[in-house]
């Protein structure tokens, strides 16, 4: 008999080998959950509950609400999405390419080309629900990766194929729903019956699946317009199409084809193009004779480069002939004693008001009227605010630059005309994909930076970054995306390549996490998303690139 520990109620019981994380989930009646468990971490290991145990464990049951039991939701709904698509529509092909408006975009083409309409997706909506009605099983299976391949290929499923055969692993898993099959990066629900909340309409050209609200999952998240973020994801894809770059397999066949070169100079000569293309719009609105531009926000979550998005903005700006004057809003962080807390202590440090709006706004109107202003400088050892003697003023061909996590936000700079300001927000707004299904989350490119970032400068160990990612990814909901769509133009700080060469530095560092502590389970499923892309080394990485911010080798002083 095991012995298996609930970490839910710490109580262990015994069970037979071999027995489902679903059936000892059920062994504890006790265990009072108020949405339904969705997956399980095994020894800090996220499995689904079809997973059989065979040796004593540690269990602990997640549902919706964490964010490993989302993922398996989403991955799961995807799938019915797939086969209802199928079943509608035989021949037709899905794309699943990026979250948006707190769901999912979706491309859809048919197998005649005409477009899709919202009767189509009615269709398609009433098939799912068919499906999960009838609870249909998810069935996993495991072959050789030879056999996986030959599968696919019957089946026209090349992203796939070439995902599977850029790799090296021996044994890969696939998935069915009824007869139909699919690949997925990690687990699913036992049953269709477990997806009771979703939604699909018509967006843009596509369509959107509407996914459960994290806080709520009896509800679906609410739908939130975002056009301008939309756009930055399409042109992306379009870029991706254009090089025949649509998927990660695209990506490693190219690198293995010896092209890791020129992936690298394409990507950053796109960037620096857009970076140009941001410089001369400021530059013109600058030299407007009606509401000229004085200032420039920028903003962007954590790990997006905005400082070295500032930095390189500032030197094509030089080149328009201005004079960029750049500051951080971390400068007018209150005293650490009066930062706001938590409930239960600790220091909020993403709310806006760890920032002194009151005396910045003094400070921007002062320079806004062409007077000399001493700037402070924010000492982060003591928590203190300091005026060492640093000055500023807005003279001829002057501009300021002001970057931070609450730029965008209409209280930091409530009392400043809009007429004077440029708002810019940068992130890594990832339009790559694994394959058509299988999309990657714009925040594991952001993780991944922060890890290599954070331990690199000897300021926090990966299990350290990983366990305060939370409570950033919870400051970032409540702080900076609700404003992003008040930018003025969006930076997609992301390349294409910048997986394969996050690799050989994450790999190592993410192996540190020790595996008994409850951060292991993202350390793994992130190592185990990374070993899908062929490294590529970061030696052909311009010394002024964004990835250097993280990496390392910046000729920028930070």
């Amino acid at each position: 008999m095991l012995q298996i520990r609930c970490k839910n109620n710490n109580i262990t019981k015994s069970f037979p080998e071999g027995t489902t994380l679903l059936e000892i989930f059920q062994a504890f009646p006790e265990l009072d959950f108020p949405y339904p468990p969705i997956s399980a971490k095994v020894n800090n290991s996220s499995q689904g509950l079809k997973f059989r145990v065979w040796q004593n464990r540690d269990v602990e049951f997640v549902d919706a609400r964490s964010s490993s039991g989302m993922r398996v939701y989403i991955r799961s709904l995807c799938f019915v999405l797939y086969k209802a698509s199928q079943d509608v529509f035989p021949d037709s092909r899905l794309y699943i390419e990026h979250p948006i408006s707190h769901g999912y975009f979706c491309n859809f083409h048919k197998a005649d080309g005409s477009p899709v309409t919202e009767k189509d997706i009615e269709k398609i909506r009433i098939r799912m629900q068919e499906i999960i009605d009838l609870d249909m099983p998810f069935r996993r299976n495991e072959a050789v990766t030879e056999e996986a391949v030959r599968i696919f290929k019957e089946r026209g499923f090349t992203d796939k194929v070439r995902l599977l055969e850029s790799g090296d692993t021996i044994y890969a898993d696939y998935y069915t729903l009824g007869d139909t099959v699919d690949f997925y990066y990690g687990a699913l629900v036992p049953s269709a019956g477990y997806l009771k909340v979703f939604g699909i309409e018509k967006y843009s050209n596509g369509m959107l699946l509407r996914i459960p609200d994290k806080k709520d999952p009896n509800k679906l998240a609410e739908l939130v317009p975002m056009p301008k973020t939309f756009e930055v994801f399409s042109e992306y894809v379009r870029w991706n199409v254009i090089m025949g770059l649509q998927n990660v397999g695209a990506v490693n066949m190219a690198c293995k084809n010896g092209r890791a070169s020129e992936l690298i100079q394409v990507s950053e000569a796109l960037q620096e193009k857009k970076i140009v293309q941001i410089a001369e719009d400021i530059n013109s609105r600058y030299r407007a004779k009606e509401n000229p531009v004085r200032i420039v926000l920028i903003t962007g979550p954590s790990s997006s480069g905005k400082t070295t998005f500032c930095k390189r903005l500032s030197i094509q700006l030089m080149a328009c002939g201005l004079r960029p004057i750049s500051f951080s809003t971390d400068d007018y962080f209150v005293n650490r004693v009066d930062t706001p807390k938590f409930p239960d202590g600790r220091y909020d440090f993403e709310n806006i008001k760890t920032v002194d709006n009151e005396t910045m706004e003094r400070d921007l109107k002062a320079l806004l009227e062409g007077k000399k202003v001493e700037i402070p400088e924010y000492n982060f050892t003591t928590g203190k605010r300091e005026y060492n003697g640093k000055k500023l003023q807005l003279g001829e061909g002057k501009i300021l630059l002001i970057e931070g996590i609450h730029a965008l936000n209409p209280m930091l700079t409530a009392q400043i005309p809009d007429q004077y300001k440029y708002k810019i927000y940068t992130s890594t707004l990832t339009a790559i994909s694994l394959d058509d299904h299988n999309w990657i989350p714009t925040r594991d490119n952001r993780l991944l930076r922060r890890i290599i970032r954070d331990y690199n400068k000897g300021a926090y160990t990966a299990q350290e970054t990983i366990k305060q990612w939370p409570l950033v990814c919870e400051g970032e909901e409540k702080w900076i995306f609700p404003y992003q769509e008040n930018a003025d133009v969006m930076f997609n700080s992301a390349l294409n390549i910048e997986f394969a060469v996050l690799r050989l530095h994450a790999e190592p560092i993410l192996r540190s996490v020790p595996k008994n502590c409850p951060e292991y389970a993202e350390a793994h499923r992130l190592l185990k998303f990374i070993h899908y892309f062929t490294p590529v080394s970061d030696k052909e990485i311009p010394p002024t690139s964004i990835m250097r911010e993280f990496v390392g080798g910046s000729s920028f002083k930070y």
